[in-house]
């Protein structure tokens, strides 16, 4: 699979010897009227292995644009190497960057079709510019159309076309060429949850089916959820964790990942409970510990055994069980008697079983409005 080789804590280590995409020691800046200059991307160590799907997510402004666009030359960095194969990209002139782009496709938000064009003339046209003959683009793209699931549009026009038939052609376009890399920048946030998540399947069957590199930046964990085998999580310009998904949502390391997690994971409170919550102690109060299930102990019954084997009895305040990359998992947020040595009690009996607890803070009893478990 994937093998971004950043370790929890940011620290490069050598790439695997099948590494397709990789970044050493990467910055960009961008100048400014002042010269003092913008600072996008710095210290970047990520490798990217063949036939793999990167998900890169941050917010805007976080450097996730400047990435996709040093890996097909669009920009250059200002620092440090970025490779693709065995070319390094900003070493190459026009001629051989245009050669190398060939084997890179990409998709937009935005789309970028010919409105003069139909559904197959947009497919057609990185082929034509090849010099491809008639025969041999009509053989690709009828192709290419049957793969993305747009027979039945060829030769509409993309003011004809709805948004999630567009990226198809976007896809199929990018496809057209036969790349070994795919970039998507942003290839969803312009459509609906619906079609969002036929566009992501889509593409996860392309990089099954054809083996094809997928590197997609996206500011939605959801996409990264449904499509990625690894994740960097991008902030102010670093790499501040990165990781297989499972891992990656089911123990977050940085900040900003559980920031981005928070909504995607069923792991914010709801908001009544979410506004009384104290960062002390309150006398009669409840503390407030959330559980995080992962893999097999899903759907352990923890809660009852907690309270059956050393007393301590939860109300549960909310809680989640889901599936990150096939693998099961839980979250559960529940209510203790806020002294201290219960709370540490409880928080190394689910340590001993494997389970991860947050202590987000107290509650006074009249906001716990859960039904107690016994």
């Amino acid at each position: 699979m994937l093998g971004i080789q950043i370790d929890r804590g940011g620290d490069a280590v050598p790439p695997p010897p099948d590494a397709l995409i990789r970044f050493e020691q990467v910055a960009k800046t961008y100048s400014t009227r002042d010269g003092a200059g913008v600072s996008a991307l710095s210290g970047i160590d990520l490798s990217v292995t063949a036939g793999s799907v990167l998900g890169v997510i941050g917010r805007s402004g976080a450097g996730k644009s400047s990435l996709i666009r040093l890996i097909n030359g669009l920009e250059r960095p200002s620092a440090g190497r970025v490779r693709v194969g065995d070319a390094e990209v900003s070493s190459l002139d026009e001629r051989a960057l245009r050669r190398m782009r060939r084997g890179i496709g990409m998709i937009f938000q935005h789309f970028n079709l010919l409105s003069s064009r139909t559904a197959f003339g947009n497919i057609a046209l990185p082929l034509e510019i090849e010099g491809r003959g008639k025969a041999a683009i009509r053989a690709r793209v009828e192709e290419l159309l049957a793969l993305t699931g747009l027979e039945e549009q060829r030769d509409r026009y993309p003011a004809e076309l709805s948004g999630g038939q567009k990226q198809r052609v976007g896809i199929a376009r990018a496809l057209a060429t036969g790349p070994s890399v795919l970039l998507s920048d942003e290839a969803t946030s312009a459509l609906d949850p619906q079609t969002t998540r036929s566009i992501l399947a889509l593409l996860r069957r392309i990089n099954r089916e054809l083996g094809l590199t997928i590197v997609l930046i996206t500011h939605e964990m959801s996409v990264i959820r449904a499509v990625a085998d690894r994740v960097a999580v991008l902030e102010a310009g670093r790499i501040v964790e990165q990781g297989d998904v499972f891992e990656v949502f089911t123990r977050p390391q940085a900040e900003m990942t559980r920031t981005l997690l928070a909504g995607e994971m069923g792991l914010t409170l709801p908001a009544a409970l979410r506004a009384g919550i104290e960062t002390r102690p309150i006398a009669g109060g409840r503390a407030v510990l959330r559980i995080a299930f992962r893999g097999p102990h899903a759907n352990d019954p923890i809660v009852a055994r907690l309270a059956r084997e050393t007393g301590i009895e939860a109300n549960i305040l909310s809680g989640t069980v889901d599936e990150i990359a096939g693998q099961p998992f839980g979250s559960l947020t529940v209510g203790l008697p806020a002294g201290p040595d219960v709370v540490g009690r409880a928080r190394a009996f689910l340590d001993a079983h494997g389970l991860v607890s947050d202590l987000l803070g107290y509650l006074p009893a009249h906001s716990v409005e859960a039904r107690r478990v016994a």
